[in-house]
């Protein structure tokens, strides 16, 4: 399989600003992450990336490159903006195509994998015409993985796991999506294939107000344990949860539990 990643933006060009973050920089850390995941874990994939440092490219030369190394697929990868408002994640195949075609099994693949991970609000998915969807010969998507201009969506983007996660989501998409076939004795904490083991999530509150999510939370972090605020819809009703670390292995999980129930905060896990 021959993956054209697309990291957008870079050098003169620095995409979408906001919070202190450059779209550029971003898009390059995930990129760099997902291409090490896949290359890691999966036998015969082959990668090549429009960019692996801070340098200029046109949208010409970035299919242009594609088309003529015959790439499987092509993803490219964004960080969006609006007006501080908006927020969530979202990907786009060309305008043109139908929701029954071979890219928008891709793009279906990918989108519920990425979900999984990326603790952001779900804004669907979509078609355009952009110039990477229309002028690549191949199958190809693109991901917009948050706001920058939004302060928790920025908030997430500052976390080094939190990009780590985009990374993964992303290519457990790719992997299920063309069959890859795992490497022999993977680093399991580091496999792409993480997404279809059981997920151990540490959970530390659960909440119908969500401002007493937040004050957990916070609580937390001051703690120095990450932790974030997601929901779960529990007998019709949305609940606020805290939650604190989430590992294939459980007895990772049940460490973290007992630190942080040495701060005199109860903890519980709930498996995926």
């Amino acid at each position: 399989m021959k993956l054209y990643l697309d990291p957008g933006h870079g050098g003169s060009d620095p995409g979408a600003q906001g919070n202190g973050l450059r779209e550029k920089d971003l898009t390059l850390d995930i990129a760099l992450k997902l291409r090490s995941i896949l290359e890691n874990n999966y036998k015969n994939v082959e990668i090549r990336m429009s960019r692996t440092g801070d340098v200029t490219k046109s949208l010409v030369q970035r299919t242009d490159e594609a088309n003529s190394w015959d790439a499987d697929f092509y993803l490219s990868i964004h960080i969006n903006s609006d007006n501080g408002s908006a927020s969530g994640y979202e990907d786009y195949i060309y305008s043109s195509l139908s929701n029954n075609s071979s890219t928008a099994n891709y793009r279906d693949t990918i989108h519920t994998e990425v979900m999984k991970l990326n603790q952001l609000n779900d804004r669907g998915k979509k078609n355009a015409d952009f110039h990477v969807l229309r002028e690549s010969k191949m199958d190809a998507m693109l991901s917009e993985n948050g706001f920058i201009d939004n302060a928790q969506d920025a908030a997430l983007m500052k976390q080094e796991s939190w990009r780590r996660d985009v990374a993964r989501g992303h290519a457990n998409g790719i992997a299920k999506a063309s069959n890859l076939t795992p490497k022999d004795n993977v680093d399991r904490e580091e496999s792409a294939t993480d997404s279809v083991q059981s997920l151990h999530k540490v959970i530390a509150g659960s909440f119908k107000d969500r401002s007493n999510a937040d004050q957990l939370a916070a609580d937390l972090k001051a703690k120095r344990f990450e932790s974030f605020v997601t929901t779960a819809e529990i007998s019709g009703e949305t609940w606020y949860r805290v939650q604190a670390g989430a590992f294939s292995n459980r007895e990772n999980a049940e460490t973290l539990i007992k630190q942080i129930e040495s701060q005199g905060i109860d903890a519980f896990i709930t498996t995926d």
